[in-house]
């Protein structure tokens, strides 16, 4: 037997089990036509709002039954109010009373209220973007039942199952526009942090072959002037110097390479985490480094010759504590591509300005320590990074962060919008925070971490 013969033979028995099922059941026409009216209205209402209040709508509307609806909330970390059809001494939003818990069968409290426990699909309960214990997502809440007639208390239950069975599916598919989104996000981080800094490689390569071909040049002239034998020792020292300037261009050349692919190499290897894909979200790698040693400095490096190209002097002075005190639990591939998008975004946008000390255009960074920013005993690090230039606009600064938003003063730089929502993320799950804030002179970006 073929596989499709044995998947239709197994759905027939199904069909068949089920037909069996309901001439057990026995609904009544209004029961059925509450399940069709629910079937058909949570395929309608896309909004998760609305299902939430049809959940508690079927009830009263086809048997004149108040009810409350509990679901599990990723964000409160459990169950919660989500709709109910009687407002009146409820709030939204809060947990449920000690006595609503889940049971493996319906309940009544206070004799007149119905509880039914809202279990989700086991067989996929293990692919929701949170735990489950025990496979439960919810608690229904159903009255006033003045008649424990074991029909009715059916007829609750599998309608409870239907809220489950919905709801889990709605999850998982918000689950699975979540991860396509934190694809194509993710996309675009590899196309900002590893795709375009890559093309620094033809650079690279450019200034090796020009220096290759004229070690050659230099080769081939030497060899005609010792066949011609016309090469004094003047001549050879000539020679022997250019030689060695053009090795230690080389060397020079070299060393750029090596640091480009040890850099690019840490940002493939963070981008391209399989736990990333697997979750559909950053997961984050930490481990204890030197924050100025093993973050700041390898990128700052990367960036030196055109911040000098564009006029740009660096300052670090903005420390308040020594740097070897700087020790952060973090990840360190993320947290370079943080510094990476700053100093990339410095490089764009820092315009030289008039100081007290005459035209200045610079970029600084640096660090200071917030006491008790994250509450009692639990200081701050705020880590800045400085560039002169005209102030952002008051009406562009509280979208700086979001995905996509680009200035007013960007329109005539390159770039997605993508690079400080980046930041944003990456931050935010070190438990940290990221701002912008107007100086003397020009911009400071900052973001602060809690202090290990």
């Amino acid at each position: 037997m073929t596989m499709e013969m044995e998947r239709l033979r197994y759905i027939y028995e199904r069909i068949e089990a089920k037909k069996a099922d309901y001439r057990e059941y026995n609904f009544s026409q209004i029961e059925n036509d509450a399940f069709k009216t629910f079937f058909d209205l949570a395929q309608e209402f896309d909004d998760i709002g609305y299902f939430y209040d049809l959940c508690v709508a079927i009830p009263k509307g086809f048997f004149g039954l108040d009810a409350c609806l509990y679901l599990l909330d990723l964000s409160k970390g459990g169950l919660v109010l989500v709709a109910m059809t009687d407002h009146h001494g409820h709030e939204m939003y809060k947990c449920p009373p000690e006595h609503l818990r889940p049971a493996d069968h319906p309940y009544f409290i206070n004799e007149e209220v119905l509880i039914l426990t809202i279990r989700g699909k086991r067989t996929l309960i293990d692919q929701l973007p949170f735990e489950v214990k025990e496979d439960v997502i919810g608690l229904l809440e159903v009255y006033p039942i003045r008649d424990r007639d074991a029909h009715k208390m059916l007829f609750f239950e599998k309608y409870a199952n239907r809220i489950g069975f919905n709801f889990h599916n709605r999850l998982l598919a918000e689950k699975n526009v979540e991860h396509l989104r934190f694809i194509r996000s993710l996309v675009t981080d590899i196309e900002h942090n590893i795709i375009v800094p890559n093309m620094v490689y033809k650079l690279f390569l450019r200034n090796l072959r020009a220096k290759v071909m004229k070690n050659m040049e230099i080769e081939e002239r030497l060899s005609r002037y010792l066949s011609a034998g016309s090469c004094d020792e003047k001549c050879l020292e000539a020679i022997i110097k250019e030689l060695d300037d053009v090795n230690q261009g080389l060397g020079m050349e070299l060393e750029n390479i090596e640091k480009h692919y040890k850099n690019m190499s840490l940002f493939i290897e963070t981008l391209f985490r399989k736990s990333h894909f697997d979750q559909g979200r950053l997961v984050l790698r930490t481990k204890t480094c030197n924050m100025k040693r093993d973050i700041i400095q390898p990128q700052l490096e990367r960036y030196l010759e055109r911040f000098r190209a564009a006029g740009i002097t660096i300052d670090d002075q903005l420390s308040g504590i020594p740097e070897e005190e700087v020790i952060a639990v973090v990840d360190i591939g993320l947290m370079a591509q943080v510094y990476a998008n700053l100093f990339s975004n410095a490089l764009k946008y820092t315009q030289e300005v008039e100081t007290e000390s005459g035209r200045k255009k610079y970029v600084s960074y640096g660090h200071e320590v917030l006491e008790n920013y994250f509450g009692p005993g639990i200081d701050g690090i705020k880590y800045n990074v400085f560039s002169t230039g005209p102030h952002i606009p008051p009406e562009d600064r509280d979208q700086l962060f979001e995905e996509g938003y680009r200035g007013k003063n960007s329109v005539d730089k390159p770039g997605t919008g993508h690079g400080l929502a980046f930041i944003k993320n990456v931050i935010e799950l070190h438990n940290g925070v990221v701002g912008y804030e107007p100086t003397p002179y020009g911009n400071n970006f900052y973001f602060i971490l809690p202090r290990k």
